[in-house]
C-alpha cells in the first residue's frame, strides 16, 4: 500500500460495515473505526508495510470499543443491546433474515462470526481482536453457528 488516502479509500466503508455489524451500532462503528485510521495514519509507516493492514484496523477499532464497554461495565452506564441498521449497500450480509439471527446472538458470538465471515480474519486475528485464546474463538464460532442453524431452521451454514 503506497498511499494512506489509497489505503482509507479502499479499507473505509467495508471496516465500518463490518464493526457495525459486530458492536450493533452503525454510529459507534463511525466513530471507532475513524479511531483506528487516526492510529493507521500516526503509524503509517508500520502499518503499510503488513500483509493485511485491514485486519489491523478490525482490531484496533474492537479494541477501542471493548474499552469503551468496559468502562461503562464499571461506571454502570452501560446501554441497552442495540440492534444493527440495515446494510443499504448490499454488500454484507443482504439477507434480512440472517441479519436478524445475527443480531439475537450474544454480542461476543456476533463479534467472532463477523470477524471470520465478513471481515475475512483468521481464528489467530480474532484472538488477538477479541483479547482471547483461539479455543475460545474457535468454540464461540462453534455456538454461534449452532444457534444461527437453529435460528434459521437448517444446516446450510
Amino acid at each position: 500500500m503506497s498511499s494512506f488516502e489509497a489505503f482509507f479509500r479502499d479499507y473505509y466503508d467495508e471496516t465500518v460495515r463490518a464493526v457495525a455489524l459486530a458492536i450493533g451500532s452503525r454510529d459507534r462503528a463511525e466513530e471507532v473505526v475513524q479511531e483506528a485510521f487516526a492510529k493507521a495514519y500516526s503509524r503509517w509507516r508500520l502499518v503499510r508495510m503488513m500483509d493485511r493492514p485491514g485486519a489491523w484496523l478490525y482490531v484496533v477499532a474492537l479494541n477501542a470499543e471493548r474499552t469503551r464497554w468496559r468502562r461503562e461495565r464499571k461506571d454502570g452506564s452501560a446501554p441497552a443491546v442495540q440492534t444493527c441498521e440495515p446494510d443499504r449497500t448490499g454488500t454484507v450480509l443482504t439477507s434480512v433474515l440472517l441479519r436478524d439471527a445475527i443480531d439475537r446472538l450474544s454480542p461476543r458470538q456476533r463479534a467472532a462470526v463477523v470477524l471470520r465471515y465478513a471481515a475475512d480474519l483468521t481464528v489467530g486475528e480474532i484472538a488477538l481482536a477479541m483479547d482471547c485464546a483461539e479455543g475460545t474463538v474457535k468454540a464461540t464460532l462453534h455456538q454461534a453457528l449452532r444457534a444461527l442453524r437453529v435460528d434459521l431452521g437448517g444446516d446450510e451454514l
